[in-house]
Formats: structure tokens, C-alpha cells, sequence
């Protein structure tokens, strides 16, 4: 096996390799409105593409399409080389760039970092660029266009105006869906994850919206100008369809209103299903402006697919879900069976989905189980907040106890590495259940502690309730196994009770756990793509990807080129492009169906196993006794073991200010986790430069 100095030099050189392509491709961005891409580069490109194969769309491909595929693709070897190497190594990184991922509170954005401001302003530049250069490129042919449309120069220039507006606005259309595609390989490389991205989709989105509407408007104005509104019903079927194009933004108009803070909150289900007209917005949108310049886009929304395709895969599995722990505190803790080839690193998040609630609903929890120190178990907390959560514990909490419960799950999805031991002390501030992802953390910590013989950093936990009966919730942040006696963590909890003056005489009602009965059909959660899952995606992509090719191709060459070869006769651009979607989609399901097919194959015997040891168990038991003796365990296992204090204070607020500049140390960790309120004002204390020793990091998820 290769040293850890090597695999890290090959991943550094992939990683060069990948940002090397990355600027190559924004080059092209920068030079497309220009007349050298036109006039030099177009031509060389159509003949090293063959244009009776793949016609216009092969430069189109070559620039934009083949090398983020090819980025995502070196990712995939990046992340695999990275599960190789050792824990500790990974987290033991020089702190660098520390003054980049300093917080800047910024209102209507967030809290964003320096490097996020930059890399923003970068691409909101791009963008004026990219508007600009198409403006002057198509106002040096204005005054011929207008004679031969026989109207004045300057509505001529309100139809270019027009035109450059919403292909800027497929520029922000291009990155839309990196954030949202939750098993990428390009996230996690830059060490992002899909949870902590989900305000880059909510900007571009924006951004991209504004700017259709925008694109759409002028040309209705144009129309109604030049008297010739009769063209909004047309749909040209050799060139743009007008007609998809506003059925495409129709569609979007329904999905940027309903996604307004405001209404996703209050009706959450509304945003959740307006958000599927995301499959007519793409649909339309290519029928609007053709599969060659649709492939600008494409990567990123094939990348999407791919994903999304993948997921539906695993969620059609029902898990086997073994027990639900109902606490004090209108809390639940799902447990479930898991593969021991499935990890995961702290702070993941899983999807659930109980088709006796709603079909259609999945809802992201965080995962508190650590897969090195429960190897068969995944456990999540449940806090009831809305209505699909208060449906669940209504349903477990019912006088009638359930023998079964019917759900599925997508994920884990997570951080490619955790980076924790760079600091010496780690304060993790929590509000409710935002507890949950430190659980995660500390179950982590004493994992390297216990079994590695690693030095781990102080910790203290600051987490605020609102009621004392939400205290029950620090019993679990202990694991069931054996292994945490041994260890020797440096744990302070800190526990503030908000509501309350004083502790309360009556006793808290101890947790009630409810056992369930597996059926044959129940599997474990495993690896949707198996233990070496970097390398299979990898092989997807690339063979998928190549099918595309090799279809629309033959395609081009056999059906389309032949009518081309015609004078003043095209092919029709629905056709082409209802052609391409359809081959893609094919692709896609032969890759990934093939992958996903084998790899269940291949975890059919872990499944069966499990399915005789439940069978050979004690007839008429409900419980799995590995579960049981766990619960055993925590009843039993005493919270001040290994736990340097627990403080409990009654009436008041952290005073975080005070505690964050108290601590001393070189490096300090500032995990913050909970309400809007909470994050904005660690973030304040270290942006303000009070305190050079503190690292902000928010790991809430939020949509």
C-alpha cells in the first residue's frame, strides 16, 4: 500500500489538475462574447468535433460540458484516495487561510466569509462581462437588423438587450444545481457540503429569476412596441420557441415565489411540490433555446440527474428502522439497522421518508450514531416542529404501540473529512436541537481518544433550552458502546434553561422506547454504490456519458444531417432536443441501474444474514438484543463518567461574548449550531477582532 505522503501528493495533483481545468473552462466564459471566439476558435473547434456527428453542439460539448464532467470524474479519485488515508492525519492539517474563513455579517446574504464575498464579487463581474461583451458584440450588427425588420435602431437594441439578458441568466443557470446535488464529488473536494450550499443555490436562483424575468418582460414590451404580440404564441420549431420559453418561465415564476422565506415556512409543503415543476422549467428551457446552447447548462444539471437518479434508486428500499425512543422533551430517536461496510463522518445528515405521513415529504436529520463505535446502528433525533415531525410522534406516542413502521432513507451525506484535532479547545454553542451534529462531534472525539490513543482538544459544550425537560437530551451524548469507559475526554458542559427560574421538584418522566418487528423486505442502510462508492461514481459518469455521445451522435449524423444538408431547411429543434433529453435520460438509468443493481447484489448476503439471526432469536421478542443491551447501557451508564463537569444554570442566557474571549488557547473552534439569532452573534464576536484565536464555523442546516 502507498505511504500517506504519497496518496497526498497524487490527491494534490489532482486537485492542481482539477483547478487547472476549472480556469480553463472561466477563460472560456470570459472569451465567449468576444468576436475571437467566433471568428478563431468556433471554426477550429467544428473541425476537430466532426460536424456531421455532433454539428454545433460538439464545440459547445468540448468547451463547457466534457471538463466539468472531467473535474467531477478526478473528484471522485480525490475523495477515494482520501478514505485512505489515516483519521488523524486528515485532521491534524496547518491552520492556514484562517483570515478567509473569517465571518462577515452581511444582510440579505447572511453570514458569509472573505472568501465567499470574493468569490461572489468574481461572479457577479463574470457576469457584467459576460452582459457587457454580448451587447457590444450584437450592437455592431444592429443597424443592419433593424432595416431588415423594418423598425427604428432603438427598438432593434431593446431585442438585443433582451436576448443578453437571459443568456446571463443561463450563465447563473450553469451553477445552479452543484449546491443541490447532495452526492457530488465537486463539493466535497472544495470541502463544502450540499447542506452548507444551499445559499449559493438560493443566490443563483435569485439572481437567475430576476434575470429571466427580466428577459421576459422586455420582449413582451418589444412585442407590444412593434406591434407584434401575435409572436408570444408561436413556437418556432427551426429556431427559438417563444411559447416554451414562457411556459419555462412560468414555471420558475411558481417555484422563486413560493421559495419566499415567508411562505416556505409557513407552507412548507406548498414549496416542496411547487418545487418539482423544476423537471417542466429544464424541459421547457431547452425546448426554448435548442440542445447546442442548452449544453452550456448541461454539466451541472447532468450532474444533478445523475444524483437525483441514484437517490430515487436507494429510497425505493424500505430500511429496516428497529426502534424509536420517545423523550421527555417531544423528542424522537430513530434507530436503524445499518451495513458495517456504511460510515459516515460526524455531523452527516440522512433523509427520511415514512410514506404513512406523506409520500412525497423527505426531511434532513442529522446523524448522532458514530459508524466506528456503532458499527450496525444510525440513530437520529426528531424534534417535533412542524407538522410532518408532530404527525411521527403522534403516531409513536399513541396508546396502541406500532409493530412496524414503514420508512425510507437517502444518504448518509456528509463532509469528505473533519478537521476538528487542528484545534486545541472546542466551544460547540447549541440552542435546542441544535445539539444534535455536536453529538455527532464528541462520539467522534472519543472514538480517536479510546481506540486511536490520540490527544483530542478540550471541549465545552454551551447548549441553551427552554425548558429543563429538554436536559434529558445530554443523555445521549454518550454512546452505548463499551469503548467510551476507557476514554479520557476533556467534555464540559455548560447547560443554560431559559424559561425556568429553578429546577423543578417533579420527577421527568423517563424515555419510552418502542421496539419494532422487521419484516423480510426491511434491509439494512448500506453504501448505495458499495464500500469503493468515489470509484463506481466515477465509472458512471464516464460511461453514461460516453452512451450520451455515442447515441445523439449517430443521431446527428444519420437523422439530423441529412435534412441540414437541405437548402433553407433545419431540423426541427424540438425534435433534436426532445431527442437528446430522451438519450440522456437513457444513459443515465443503464449506468446507474447497472451499478446500483450490482452493488445491491453484492449486499444480498450481509441482508440475509441478518434476516436468519433475527429469525433464530427468541420467538415473540420485539427488540434485537444488541439494541436492547444498548438501551441497557444508557440507562445505566452514569453522564458524569466522562464528563469533567456538567453545570446547569436556570433563568438566564450564555453569555458568550464573555466565555469565547476568556479562553486563551492558540486555536479555538467556535461550532455554533441553532437559531438565526445565535449564529449572527458568535459570528459577530469573531469577526470583530477581539480575538485572533477564534475559528467560526456554523454547521446548522438550513433551507
Amino acid at each position: 500500500m502507498a505511504s500517506s505522503g504519497v496518496i497526498n501528493a497524487i490527491r494534490s495533483a489532482i486537485l492542481l489538475l482539477a483547478l487547472v481545468i476549472f480556469l480553463g473552462n472561466i477563460m472560456m466564459w470570459i472569451i465567449m462574447p468576444t468576436d475571437t471566439y467566433y471568428t478563431i476558435w468556433v471554426p477550429h473547434l467544428m473541425a476537430a468535433t466532426n460536424s456531421s456527428f455532433f454539428g454545433i453542439q460538439g464545440p459547445i460539448m468540448m468547451d463547457f460540458t466534457f471538463p466539468i464532467l472531467l473535474i467531477a470524474v478526478l473528484g471522485c479519485f480525490y475523495l477515494h484516495l482520501g478514505k485512505k488515508e489515516n483519521a488523524v492525519t486528515k485532521s491534524s492539517k496547518a491552520r492556514s487561510l484562517r483570515l478567509m474563513r473569517r465571518p462577515m455579517i452581511v444582510k440579505g446574504l447572511g453570514i458569509v466569509t472573505l472568501t465567499e464575498i470574493a468569490l461572489f464579487t468574481m461572479f457577479i463581474a463574470l457576469c457584467a462581462w459576460y452582459f457587457g461583451g454580448y451587447v457590444r458584440h450584437w450592437f455592431e450588427q444592429v443597424y443592419q437588423r433593424s432595416l431588415s425588420k423594418h423598425e427604428q435602431v432603438w427598438q432593434t437594441k431593446l431585442d438585443r438587450v433582451g436576448i443578453v439578458t437571459g443568456v446571463t441568466g443561463n450563465l447563473c443557470l450553469t451553477f445552479l444545481f452543484y449546491p443541490v446535488t447532495r452526492g457530488s464529488s465537486i463539493l466535497p473536494m472544495l470541502g463544502l457540503t450540499s447542506e452548507a450550499s444551499i445559499k449559493y443555490h438560493i443566490w443563483l436562483g435569485n439572481l437567475a429569476m430576476a434575470l429571466f424575468t427580466v428577459h421576459g418582460s422586455i420582449y413582451f414590451l418589444y412585442w407590444i412596441i412593434t406591434h407584434r404580440l401575435s409572436e408570444a404564441l408561436k413556437w418556432g420549431d427551426n429556431y427559438v420557441s417563444n411559447v416554451a420559453g414562457e411556459m419555462s418561465l412560468l414555471c420558475g415564476l411558481a417555484m422563486w415565489i413560493t421559495s419566499y422565506p415567508k411562505i416556505r415556512r409557513k407552507m412548507f409543503e406548498l414549496f416542496l411540490y411547487t418545487h418539482y415543476l423544476y423537471i417542466f422549467f429544464m424541459i421547457f428551457f431547452i425546448w426554448h433555446i435548442g440542445i447546442g446552447f442548452a449544453c452550456i447548462m448541461l454539466p451541472g444539471f447532468y450532474l444533478f440527474l445523475m444524483d437525483r437518479y441514484l437517490r430515487f434508486l436507494q429510497s425505493r428500499n424500505k430500511a429496516r428502522l428497529v426502534s424509536a425512543r420517545l423523550l421527555s422533551c417531544d423528542i424522537i430517536e430513530l434507530n436503524f439497522f445499518k451495513s458495517r461496510a456504511l460510515s459516515y463522518n460526524p455531523t452527516s445528515t440522512i433523509f427520511i421518508n415514512v410514506p404513512s405521513i406523506s409520500k412525497l415529504q423527505w426531511h434532513p436529520f442529522t446523524i448522532i450514531s458514530n459508524s466506528n463505535l456503532e458499527p450496525q446502528k444510525l440513530s437520529v433525533l426528531i424534534k417535533c416542529e412542524g407538522n410532518w415531525t408532530r404527525s411521527l410522534y403522534d403516531m409513536l406516542s399513541s396508546p396502541s404501540p406500532l409493530d412496524r413502521l414503514e420508512a425510507a432513507v437517502e444518504g448518509p451525506y456528509g463532509p469528505a473529512a473533519t478537521h476538528f484535532l487542528r484545534h486545541d479547545t472546542l466551544v460547540m454553542i447549541s440552542g435546542g436541537s441544535g445539539i444534535t451534529p455536536f453529538i455527532s462531534i464528541i462520539r467522534e472525539l472519543i472514538f480517536i481518544n479510546s481506540t486511536l490513543k490520540c490527544k483530542t482538544p478540550k471541549i465545552m459544550l454551551i447548549s441553551s433550552f427552554k425548558n429543563s425537560s429538554h436536559l434529558s437530551i445530554l443523555d445521549l451524548i454518550l454512546p452505548t458502546s463499551s469503548t467510551s469507559n476507557s476514554c479520557k475526554l476533556d467534555l464540559q458542559v455548560e447547560a443554560y434553561v431559559t424559561r425556568e427560574k429553578g429546577q423543578l421538584k417533579e420527577q421527568i418522566p423517563k424515555h419510552r422506547t418502542i421496539w419494532f418487528k422487521p419484516e423480510s423486505c426491511d434491509i439494512p442502510i448500506s453504501p448505495t454504490l458499495g464500500p469503493n462508492s468515489w470509484l463506481c461514481l466515477a465509472a458512471i459518469i464516464s460511461s453514461s456519458f460516453a452512451i450520451y455521445l455515442v447515441l445523439f451522435g449517430f443521431f446527428t449524423q444519420y437523422v439530423v444531417y441529412p435534412v441540414d444538408q437541405n437548402i433553407n431547411v433545419f431540423f426541427s429543434y424540438t425534435k433534436k432536443g426532445s431527442a437528446s433529453m430522451l438519450f440522456l435520460c437513457f444513459s443515465m438509468v443503464v449506468a446507474a441501474s447497472t451499478a446500483f443493481l450490482w452493488n445491491k447484489k453484492c449486499n444480498a448476503d450481509e441482508a440475509k444474514q441478518v434476516q436468519d439471526m433475527d429469525e433464530s432469536g427468541s420467538s415473540g421478542s420485539t427488540s434485537n438484543s444488541s439494541f436492547d443491551q444498548d438501551d441497557v447501557e444508557m440507562e445505566s451508564l452514569p453522564l458524569q463518567s466522562m464528563i469533567k463537569s456538567v453545570n446547569v444554570h436556570y433563568g438566564q442566557r450564555p453569555n458568550l461574548k464573555r466565555i469565547l474571549l476568556e479562553i486563551k488557547e492558540s486555536s479555538v473552534g467556535a461550532l455554533v449550531s441553532g437559531p438565526k439569532k445565535m449564529r449572527e452573534e458568535v459570528a459577530a464576536i469573531c469577526s470583530s477582532g477581539q480575538a485572533d484565536n477564534l475559528e467560526f464555523e456554523s454547521i446548522s442546516f438550513t433551507w
